[in-house]
């Protein structure tokens, strides 16, 4: 006699019972043209495609203006200022006259990528089919690029008011869709990142996540340190801010207006500052800047290039090499902790350095350009090879930290084969015991024995009247044969069940709830307590 192994039935839910809330169909139909779109998905899409292009065409309508009414001059050139705006603030390079300017502001481009970004993340919820988040992307960069191209228009049709040359058609159209594309992707990836990686051909290795994060975290803390670099550097060359001034004549508006530039140009300021705080070297022209050597150059006036060392180089800049030290040291503690990193294996740490050069690397793309006569300002494209190094490094020495003092964060996979078949077979509950304890005599003549069920339900039935309850008929047989041993009277909807162990083909077991006990939610019978028939 073969004894089956125990079963538990468990409703997981108690409220199964109630009606499920139908899903709202929010994409497209089966035919997945643009005809197809629910009228709801489609002023999703409306807002996607126009609500951050519009509160940033908003703002620099407002900035335009109240420039041109404080300079006291006219608007006649108002409209060419506005396209200029716009170009400029997906980072297009453009020419001012005989000034080619391709280094413009990172935190208006910021604020514009995080209105994208949100946007897109809104319209990628739970709601919205995969195969519609394509059209998300479209909406994201398809508003952008048809405001674009009227801007070019109006530039090529202001260049006969102001200094402005038409730039190259192809370069605009692609440094606004690239943008546009990155900014939506993050939106709609920090929210069904986990959708496409169930996608993939393979399945993603456990590391890449928590790699994926430490990386974020530590160029986040890497910016941070160099904003924070910034601020010194303004500190302690105070007095050559006030030179910068002189250009506002004493005007109020001059001054608010470089103040303002200078507040635009921080993020740019700060990127550069990661290029030095590595090790790297920032170019400026035909000089550059480093915490070992200074190449002096012209800077431009304003009140943001004060921070800008002049030398000599003191020794004591060395230290700030401490910075990346520290963030790396941390970042792979971070690992450590999440993740089943090993020192033969520092998978997650190597991730996590890659992510953040990546970053770092699309900064410096766009905090780096061409400005007129100063030639190119940016970080050397050597910062970001710097930055992995110092968090591949800096990160494996935290690994090993925390694998030394803070042992091992998260519990080893459970292999497959720990509930093997062996290991019944020699546990203590053989077979043969299960023969000697609860022989078929024990039943015919022991205390389960057929009768006494028969009297405990002519009892229950006696003692109720005549609106008891039917006794349950055995398993597998007349009406619960198809009811799944349940009355259809008293569940109108499948219960969740999960069986816990394997059983046998000859036996089963399990947990009955009835309307009368609607309270129990775990049941557990052994087929050896049941009476043989």
């Amino acid at each position: 006699m073969s004894a089956p192994r125990t079963a538990l039935a468990r409703l997981s839910d108690p409220d199964l019972r109630a009606p499920r809330r139908p899903r709202v169909q929010r994409g497209g139909g089966d035919g997945g043209g643009f005809g197809s779109l629910t009228p709801e998905f489609a002023r999703v899409l409306m807002l996607v495609a126009a609500r951050a292009s519009a509160i940033t065409l908003l703002i620099i309508f407002i900035l335009v203006y109240a420039t041109l009414f404080a300079a006291g001059g006219g608007m006649g050139g108002s409209s060419g200022a506005i396209a200029a705006s716009w170009l400029a603030v997906h980072q297009v390079p453009l020419v001012i006259g005989k000034t080619g300017i391709g280094l413009w502001p990172l935190l208006p481009t910021f604020l514009m990528l995080w209105l994208v970004a949100r946007d897109s993340a809104q319209a990628a919820d739970s709601d919205c089919e995969i195969r519609d988040l394509g059209w998300v992307l479209g909406a994201a960069v398809g508003g952008p690029l048809l405001i674009t191209a009227v801007c070019l228009a109006v530039a090529e049709d202001a260049a006969a008011l102001v200094p402005l040359q038409p730039p190259d058609t192809l370069a605009a159209f692609a440094w606004v869709a690239w943008l546009n594309l990155l900014a939506a992707m993050a939106g709609i990836g920090s929210r069904r990142w986990r959708e496409f990686a169930e996608l993939l051909p393979i399945p993603l290795p456990d590391w890449v996540v928590p790699g994926a994060r430490a990386g974020a975290l530590a160029a986040g803390r890497l910016l941070a340190a160099a904003a924070v670099l910034t601020v010194v550097s303004f500190l302690a060359h105070w007095s050559r801010i006030g030179d910068t001034y002189h250009a506002a004549a004493g005007s109020v508006s001059g001054a608010l207006g470089l103040t303002l530039l200078s507040l635009a140009y921080l993020p740019n300021i700060a990127v550069d500052g990661v290029s030095l705080l590595v090790g790297g070297q920032v170019r400026i022209g035909p000089g550059s800047l480093s915490l070992f050597a200074i190449d002096g150059a012209p800077v431009p006036a304003v009140p943001v290039a004060a921070a800008v060392p002049s030398g000599p180089v003191a020794l004591w800049w060395l230290v700030l090499l401490l910075a990346p030290a520290a963030i790396g040291v941390l970042s792979g503690l971070e690992c450590g902790r999440t993740s089943r990193d090993r020192a033969t294996a520092p998978w997650a740490t190597l991730t996590a350095a890659g992510v953040a050069a990546v970053g770092m690397a699309l900064l410096g793309a766009l905090a780096g350009g061409e400005l007129g006569t100063f030639g190119r300002i940016g970080p050397a494209a050597l910062s970001a090879v710097l930055v992995f190094v110092w968090f591949a490094v800096a990160g494996y020495v935290g690994l090993l930290g925390a694998r030394w003092f803070g042992g091992p964060a998260v519990a080893p996979a459970v292999a497959d084969d720990v509930y093997a078949d062996d290991e019944y077979d020699d546990y203590e509950y053989a077979d043969d015991e299960y023969e000697d304890d609860y022989a078929d005599d024990d039943y015919a003549e022991g205390e389960y024995a057929d009768d006494d069920y028969d009297d405990e339900y002519d009892d229950y039935g006696d003692e109720l009247g005549e609106d008891a309850p039917a006794p349950a008929s055995e398993p597998g047989t007349g009406h619960h044969a198809e009811s799944g041993w349940y009355d259809d009277e008293d569940l109108d909807d499948a219960l969740d069940a999960e069986l816990v162990d394997d059983q046998d083909d000859d036996g089963s077991a399990a947990g009955v709830k009835s309307a009368d006990n609607p309270d129990i939610v775990d049941a557990e019978v052994v087929e050896g307590d049941l009476p043989d028939k």
